[in-house]
């Protein structure tokens, strides 16, 4: 593969992140070229080094999403987490993919409920001292007020729970990478 057929398949697989760090990696990149040609190697047999650019684009990619998570741990920056680490490998997908949509789907379903109990809390305390309900108006408002607690508090640990099912992701993307290094790194330093 040549420099330039290698640097094209880079850029693509690098879309969508941040435009300085696009321009420092294909920088980095660059300079593995011009160091590999400086010590009389061709461009073929550098970016045979470098291995395949797919691969190196979704790993980069899954770096940058995890150092976005890590510094901004936002809903964005988890679902970019989440993506970049199922971008890792088709494998991992097949095995990840459905235990993640059981998982995500499980977490939608417990946000909707926790919603709904809010919304229910709301409208016995508003209604509920109008409506004649055993224990009188103090009781219903009360129950009202319980009930709004309740799904606050099954929200923050639904907001926790999520916080820790991202972290673990992004552990196992981590593992996955660390794994994977060493068996690239020897072929990059031994060719370079």
């Amino acid at each position: 593969m040549t420099r330039q057929a290698f640097m094209a398949r880079l850029m693509e697989g690098l879309r969508g992140l941040p435009p300085m760090a696009q321009a420092d990696i294909i920088a980095d990149y660059n300079n593995h070229f011009n160091e590999g040609a400086a010590a009389g190697r061709s461009e073929a047999d550098v970016a045979a080094a470098l291995g395949d650019p797919s691969r190196l684009a979704r790993e980069l990619r899954a770096e940058a999403g995890w150092k976005r998570w890590e510094m901004e741990r936002s809903a964005s920056a988890g679902a970019s987490a989440v993506f970049a680490v199922l971008g890792l490998g088709a494998i991992d997908i097949l095995i990840l993919l459905p235990i993640l949509m059981g998982v995500g789907s499980a977490i939608f379903g417990v946000g909707v409920a926790v919603l709904a109990v809010f919304f229910a809390g709301g409208v016995v305390f508003a209604a509920g001292p109008f409506m004649g309900l055993p224990g009188g108006p103090t009781a219903t408002m009360l129950a009202g007020v319980g009930l709004m607690a309740g799904a606050a508090s099954g929200g923050a640990v639904l907001a926790i729970v999520t916080t820790g099912l991202v972290n673990a992701l992004v552990w196992y993307g981590r593992l996955h990478y660390r794994l994977l290094t060493p068996a690239l790194e020897p072929q990059v330093h031994g060719a370079l």
